[in-house]
């Protein structure tokens, strides 16, 4: 991830946060998990906030003002697939690909769009890479990489933050990147399964991998913050907080530039 600025006494504090991004109407209504936890071995995960879609850019923007550090793991796609954008014959480039999604006034106008063009949904290179579970493009993921890309990301870049590694300002002290719990967890050893929904195999399933977390990971965490994370039905609380731990520092090919990367 891109290198940051320091503040006038050279030193700064350094945050963490994931995010459960949400590109559904539930999503601009505080259906958004924010976990936040200060690095390094002392730092801990207080609390998991709700929050809107408006509120979100506001407050990673609110970063810019400090002489903090601050990264946020973003659980959304960040591009789409080269393969779309050569079907659709547009031009290979993150700026271009943003300015064609906006084009469209809704994710599923855009969908539309692409599904007259062809009906393929490829896996990015980092899908293959990291082990997504789902394309950017497929039907049940579609609202959030819309979303994310054209109301999130394009506005934070425009503010000065770095949108990694695609826009943005290379000094920022602001960094958002992609981020995949489920990568994650595989990347760790662990499943990715069955740990979203309401029955109490999937409460034990989050209260298991929260365990492996802190034991083996390094995550230290607030009663009250794992007690939510436990319980929360969807798993969202919980892939908010394991989205706080250290971001992977990787070489990237030169498709990332493009379609995005994950970092988890």
């Amino acid at each position: 991830m891109a290198g940051t600025k320091r503040d006038r006494g050279g030193s700064s504090r350094r945050f963490l946060h994931g995010v459960d991004f949400s590109g559904s109407d539930a999503g601009g209504a505080a259906g958004i998990r924010v976990a936040t936890r200060a690095a390094g071995p002392q730092g801990v995960v207080e609390r998991i906030e709700r929050i809107d879609r408006a509120g979100l850019r506001r407050r990673i923007v609110a970063g810019l003002e400090t002489g903090d550090e601050h990264r946020w793991l973003i659980d959304a796609p960040f591009g789409v697939p080269l393969a779309t954008l050569e079907a659709c014959e547009i031009e290979a480039t993150w700026e271009a690909t943003v300015r064609w999604m906006a084009s469209f006034d809704s994710p599923r106008d855009w969908r539309r769009g692409v599904r007259s063009m062809t009906r393929k949904e490829p896996r990015r290179t980092t899908d293959r890479n990291s082990w997504t579970p789902l394309a950017s493009m497929n039907l049940r993921i579609f609202k959030q990489t819309w979303t994310a890309m054209v109301e999130l990301l394009v506005p934070l870049a425009a503010a000065g933050v770095r949108v990694e590694p695609l826009a943005g300002p290379g000094d920022s002290n602001v960094v958002v990147a992609e981020g995949c719990p489920a990568s994650l967890l595989k990347r760790a050893g662990d499943s990715a399964r069955g740990y979203k929904g309401r029955t109490d195999g999937n409460r034990q399933r989050r209260a298991e991998i929260l365990a492996t977390a802190r034991s083996d990971w390094g995550l230290r965490i607030a009663e009250e913050a794992a007690s939510a994370a436990v319980a929360g039905p969807g798993g969202d609380d919980l892939d908010a907080v394991l989205l706080t731990l250290d971001p992977l520092v990787t070489v990237i090919p030169s498709e990332a530039s493009i379609e995005g990367w994950v970092y988890s």
